[in-house]
């Protein structure tokens, strides 16, 4: 396993990790709709991280564009989650349009994951 495939995986464990503490969160604050959704996202998007990882390892997907689907979900979950999280935590965006830019590069990791499994692996 390469080492982008370590940080990808420690990254998606921390969505996890951030995802449940998000929930809690906003379990205890009232209008917490923002973080709400953060949460979900970054639980969400964290098993798919681990997965999209575990499939470009054992070379069950084309590689290179798995781990750039992998990498794209997290930007965007940190674009996305983050401005929210901040939005509902701070009243402050992350900074403009951090909250589109991350649902778009969330889509494009998707779309990516989708050729991934389409195009054939490489076998060594």
């Amino acid at each position: 396993m390469s080492g982008l495939d370590r940080v990808l995986l420690a990254l998606g464990a921390l969505a996890g990790l951030l995802g449940v503490a998000a929930s809690a969160a906003a379990a205890h604050l009232s209008g917490a709709d923002s973080l709400k959704t953060a949460a979900q996202f970054l639980l969400f998007h964290a098993p798919a991280i681990l997965a999209l990882v575990a499939l470009s390892a054992t070379g069950t997907t084309h590689r290179p564009i798995t781990r750039v689907a992998a990498c794209a979900l997290v930007v965007g979950l940190v674009l996305f989650c983050g401005d929210l999280a901040l939005r509902a935590l701070h009243g402050t965006p992350l900074f403009p349009m951090a909250a589109p830019t991350g649902g778009f590069a969330l889509m494009a990791g998707w779309l990516l994951a989708a050729a991934g499994a389409l195009v054939p692996a490489r076998r060594a």
